[in-house]
């Protein structure tokens, strides 16, 4: 592993490719800081997928992409004269070493529960906010803010002690979502379906299932499994659109053997 000077000295070559960049290259150039957004965004995804897949070298090159973008913003800052990188990180040395008196104070906090009710105290005061879920950014998406939510609760003391408190609860939503189903107002059912999602996200989360990772997973067996159902049809001289569903039921069954994770 590469030694502190070591580490210094690529970051500043980084720092220096990127004023290089800035001043020579039209695109480098001629990029803000909302055209950067979804390209961010987008490189954040690369890396979930790379994590996902345990690819260390991947993983590494993602991690590159984001590191650069964030040296990108930091360089756009500072020609707005508003901030440079150097503010960016001693703003977030600043913010670990407040948040973490357990280490550099004197608080008592020998729990994981106890460490994250106080992140959350702290960061209430330092805000001036008066609801710890005012924390959870709005453009999240969906799933990813249901979790927020649920962990920013949990840290203010309210949540369900073990994830087989919480089948009570989505039995109660799973009842309620099929009675839904009478009424045919679209708005109830999705109302209903929403509660019963959140639930079950409740209940990953006290599992210590990401709900996310879970979800991609199975999103990809079920192409894997799709997929080769049309190959096979195909080298059968058929398409799955002709097909009977107990013709496709038995390739799928094939498929399921072949992709048992």
């Amino acid at each position: 592993m590469n030694s502190r000077e070591a580490k210094l000295e690529a970051f500043g070559r980084l720092l220096d490719i990127m004023d290089t960049l800035r001043e020579e290259c039209p695109w480098d150039r001629k990029q803000t800081l909302e055209t950067l957004r979804h390209l961010t965004i987008e490189e954040t995804y690369e890396l979930a997928d790379a994590i996902e897949g345990n690819d260390l070298q991947e993983i590494k090159k993602e991690l590159g992409d984001l590191m650069l973008h964030m040296v990108f913003y930091s360089k756009i800052g500072s020609e707005k004269g508003a901030f440079d990188v150097a503010d960016v990180l001693n703003t977030v040395c600043e913010k670990l070493i407040h948040r973490h008196p357990h280490i550099y104070g004197d608080v008592e906090a020998n729990t994981e529960e106890e460490v994250k009710a106080n992140w959350e105290a702290i960061k209430l005061k330092e805000k001036g906010t008066s609801s710890v879920l005012q924390g959870v950014p709005r453009g999240l998406p969906a799933l990813v803010k249901a979790i927020r939510i649920g962990d920013k609760a949990r840290g203010a003391g309210f949540d369900w002690d073990k994830p087989e408190d919480v089948w009570g609860k989505i039995k109660e939503e799973l009842a309620e979502f099929e009675e839904s189903q009478l009424s045919q107002n679209q708005k109830d059912i999705e109302g209903e379906f929403g509660d019963l999602l959140f639930s079950l996200i409740n209940f990953a989360r006290l599992s210590e299932i990401d709900p996310e990772l879970a979800l991609e997973r199975t999103n990809k067996k079920f192409i894997f499994r799709f997929s080769y159902m049309e190959r096979k049809a195909k080298e059968s001289g058929k398409s799955l659109s002709i097909m009977s569903l107990d013709e496709m039921e038995e390739l799928w069954v094939e498929a399921k053997t072949l992709s048992k994770d």
